[in-house]
């Protein structure tokens, strides 16, 4: 992506909009930003962005409109938007900060997407990263939606390198070249139907992970989960997949497996690591590990390093997170569960009488499943 001396125009100012106009003004284009939000006031942008640059809050004037070469949205920005359809029409090139960064980014991408797990399977694989480059040289830099934007860390990036980047929907929508070298999809359900309006369209999303991967490249894929097992069938690239389970019987159609054996997970045939030996709780942790595992031992990292760094990874905050204890009463901090699946999974990670503490907003999701799993707790 040529951007030099180009007019390119930036919606959004949050974290991920001035990162994008930072890294714009380095490469040289001519930027513009946009903010829908009257109320802000154009100089706090300004100082906001350390830039010299056009800023329209509230509305957005026509020559502005047709001078737009291409757009870079930030990731909460729908890309139904009126203005952005308007934008589609006059002709500019519609694309998002996470596109925007791999363009200039140097060294290897890993990438996971999924319904919930990003986080904990993101920090995860990032802390593995950065243990084998201390010992082989590089550096490692974890990105995106887990609250380090892409284009902060992109033109500091070396061609040994190792970026591990949590990706949501949102972000994923206006990828385009985005080619990760090693990709994983946790898991799909519903959830974000207010923005993408149908599962089938949520899922379609998700699945752009993969979409530029050639054989090459390897995906990290939930093989109990019917949305990421159908599209293992279909992916060109190697497929690794994890499951649950523990009846395991050997390579499937050619697919490595990470699989449970009692409480054992399994590479294949070979023992990885006892979950008793490892400090996160929960069942669906243990899709995460094997999610990283199957990810950095497919990048080349030793197995030795991937199995140290499990052994001694914590949770990170608001998933499942130990805060205290008082007169007898463990309290855990589980406020990133904010749909039905991430909630069911807390639930069942507990194991004595539970009080749920709940709040949030509706994203027309159904919550039959969610009351079932209370089961007497």
């Amino acid at each position: 992506m040529n951007v030099k001396d180009r007019n390119v125009l930036v919606i959004g100012s949050g974290i991920s909009g001035i990162n994008a106009v930072r890294l714009l003004c380095h490469e040289g284009a001519k930027v513009c930003l946009f903010d829908a939000n009257e109320k802000l006031l154009p100089d706090d942008i300004r100082k906001k962005a350390d830039e010299d640059i056009e800023v329209y809050v509230g509305s957005l004037p026509e020559d502005v409109k047709e001078r737009s070469e291409t757009v870079v949205l930030s990731p909460g920005v729908p890309t139904d938007n009126p203005l952005v359809n308007e934008l589609r029409e006059l002709g500019a090139r519609i694309t998002g900060e996470i596109e925007l960064a791999y363009t200039f980014a140097r060294g290897d991408l890993l990438a996971i997407t999924g319904t919930n797990g990003k986080t904990t399977t993101t920090s995860l694989v990032g802390e593995i990263c950065r243990r084998h480059t201390e010992m082989v040289g590089g550096q490692t830099f974890v990105v995106g939606n887990i609250g380090f934007p892409y284009t902060e860390s992109a033109l500091r990036t070396a061609d040994d390198s190792i970026t591990v980047a949590e990706i949501s929907s949102f972000q994923l929508e206006t990828t385009d070249e985005f080619r990760p070298k090693i990709s994983a999809i946790l898991n799909i359900t519903p959830d974000h139907l207010n923005r993408h309006h149908t599962m089938e369209n949520y899922v379609s999303v998700k699945e752009r992970i993969a979409l530029r991967q050639t054989p090459e490249d390897t995906i990290v894929l939930n093989y109990d989960d019917p949305y990421t097992r159908d599209f293992g069938e279909r992916a060109v690239c190697r497929v690794v997949y994890f499951t649950r389970k523990d009846d395991y019987r050997g390579h499937e159609n050619g697919r490595d497996f990470l699989h449970m054996d009692g409480d054992m997970i399994m590479y294949n045939d070979m023992p990885v690591i006892d979950v008793n030996d490892m400090l996160l709780i929960g069942s669906h942790n243990y899709e995460n590990v094997m999610a990283a595992v199957g990810m950095t031992y497919a990048y080349g990292i030793p197995m030795e390093t991937i199995v140290d760094t499990v052994r001694t990874f914590k949770a990170v905050e608001h998933r499942i997170e130990y805060v205290k204890t008082v007169r007898g009463v463990d309290y855990y901090n589980d406020s990133k569960g904010t749909n039905p699946d991430a909630a069911i999974k807390g639930i069942q990670a507990m194991k004595k009488p539970t009080i749920l503490i709940g709040g949030g907003y509706d994203k027309q999701s159904a919550y039959d499943e969610w009351i079932e799993s209370f089961d007497g707790k």
